[in-house]
Order: structure tokens, then sequence, then C-alpha cells
């Protein structure tokens, strides 16, 4: 991958630490709203080549796309509200990507904890968050909330062991290094077609009867076209047209229209639905601790 954009700045990485409560990741990570664009994330991880090779052979997004997701998922929230734990989860996922290795039809040897296709898991998470905001959230980020998402997420760049080489100092140097690396390094790869089908027609989880399948099938199969939606329109367009997809003007309105709806529905829900179990408990958790914190300071003494 290409590390042009990233030599024109040298990057100061934080120590390791936690995620503090009170940052943009903590506030706005673990809204459900999050899963909309992980699906692009995850699209223009597996055309990343290192990333394609590994994941075609070690992942189980074909045959159980729902306990992947729900993994995946589970694991990124640990990242940003598991407090120290979080770190061990770090470490933990390193430590399982360290054999997961392949050599493709080319003969090329791929490594999953290279370090620039390491890093791009993360760039991805970057670009996903922000496009979130663009179109589930009541407004885009301005410049100046996008340079201050982007100089959090290197807390979490740190935590996750992303080399520093592959890191943008800043936000308007990250636009420009992921545009590039969308341009020069992304390949239609045949694990990309694969999960596109995957999410179209997501497959019923590993324990359901084989007798409730079309049942199943009927039910997730409105989830299935919109998350294929979404993650089409979410994707930027270079990498679209790389995997030979159409994206028109009236489907820019459509999906504008979605997340308008959802955004502001989303809103309505209590906070025990508006996030993910983890992040809901974490912040529940953050919210009593200031609690006592407020009873001790204002003690008898």
């Amino acid at each position: 991958m290409t590390a042009s954009a990233v030599e024109q700045t040298s990057v100061t990485l934080p120590p390791r630490r936690p995620i503090e409560p009170g940052t943009r990741m903590w506030d706005q990570i673990g809204l459900i709203t999050f899963s909309l664009t992980a699906g692009s994330a995850f699209l223009m991880q597996t055309m990343e080549p290192t990333i394609s090779a590994v994941v075609d052979e070690h992942s189980t997004f074909r045959t159980d796309p729902i306990g992947r997701a729900t993994r995946s998922l589970s694991s990124v929230m640990m990242w940003v509200y598991g407090g120290e734990d979080a770190l061990a989860e770090s470490d933990r996922l390193r430590t399982m990507h360290a054999t997961l290795n392949t050599t493709d039809a080319h003969g090329v040897r791929h490594t999953a904890l290279a370090s620039a296709p390491w890093a791009w898991v993360l760039h991805t998470g970057t670009f996903a968050f922000t496009t979130n905001a663009k179109y589930f959230a009541r407004r885009e980020f301005t410049s100046q909330e996008k340079e201050a998402y982007y100089q959090e997420s290197l807390q979490l760049m740190r935590n996750m062991s992303v080399a520093p080489k592959e890191i943008p100092a800043t936000y308007a140097e990250f636009e420009t290094f992921f545009a590039e690396a969308v341009a020069n390094n992304l390949a239609n790869t045949g694990t990309a077609r694969d999960y596109l089908k995957t999410i179209r027609s997501i497959a019923p989880p590993k324990q359901l009867p084989r007798a409730f399948a079309p049942l199943w099938k009927a039910a997730v199969a409105p989830i299935g076209r919109m998350q294929y939606f979404v993650t089409v329109g979410t994707t930027p367009e270079a990498a679209r047209q790389k995997l030979g997809l159409s994206w028109s003007d009236a489907d820019e309105r459509k999906l504008r229209i979605l997340g308008w709806t959802i955004a502001r529905a989303v809103e309505l829900l209590p906070e025990r639905l508006r996030y993910f179990p983890i992040a809901y408990e974490a912040r529940r958790l953050e919210r009593d601790r200031q609690r006592l914190r407020k009873m001790i300071d204002l003690r008898p003494m």
C-alpha cells in the first residue's frame, strides 16, 4: 500500500490506554446506526489483496455471516468501551491473526499482521464513521469535527498496534491517503464479490433448524436488500467502479431520505435500544461512577 500521503507529516502516537468517556468515539461508535456503514468498511477490506486472501481462506463470512458479524461488532465495541479489557482484546486479536497467513493463486505470500493491511482495517473504520455521520446523523461533521474525531482515533490505532508509518497525522492527510489507497491498492476480488452476495441474501444461523430456513429467508430479505443498498451507497465511487457497481443520482436521493428517517427514528429510542449492549452497559456504569464520585466529594468532613 502506498505511503506517499503519510510521509508528509510524522505522527506522534499517545501511550496505550482505554478510550475515555466523553469523547466523540465514546458517544457515537456504540450507536446501532454504526452497523449500517460497517458493511462498506468490510467490503473495502476484502478489496485489499492481503486481507482478501486471508479472509478468503480463514473467514466464516460465507458459512456463518450472522456469527461473524456479531463477533466482529462485539470486538469493535470492546475496543471503545472495554476499559482495560480493550487493550487485552487488541492483544487477543493480534495473537489470533498471527497465524492467519496464506499464499494466493499467484504464489504471493500474505500475512494478516503485515503493517499496511492491518492499518487498512482501522482506516476503513475511520472512513465508515465519518460517512455514517454524513448519512445517518442529524448533520454531517464539520472539518473541525472530523479532525477532532481523527485525533481521537489515533488513540485507537495506538491501542491496536498500528505502525506509525501507516498513519496520516491529520484528517486532511488521511483523506488524501485514503483516496489514493482506494484508487491504487484495492481490487475487484472474488472475496469482495462473495461478500456482496452474502449480505444480499443472509444465510440463517447455524443453530436454526433447516425447516425454518424458508421463513428466515422471507423475514430477512428486506434487511438484506437494505444492507446491500447502504453498503453500495456508502462505498467510495472509485471502489464501486472497480466492482462494477452502479449508483445513480436517484439512488443517492433514496439513501439520503433513508438516512434522514433512520437518524430521527433512532433519536426517539431509549438509550438501552439506541446503543449496542456493551456500549450501553459501559455508559451506564460510567454514570454510576460519576454519581458515586459526586457523593464522595459532597460527604460531610
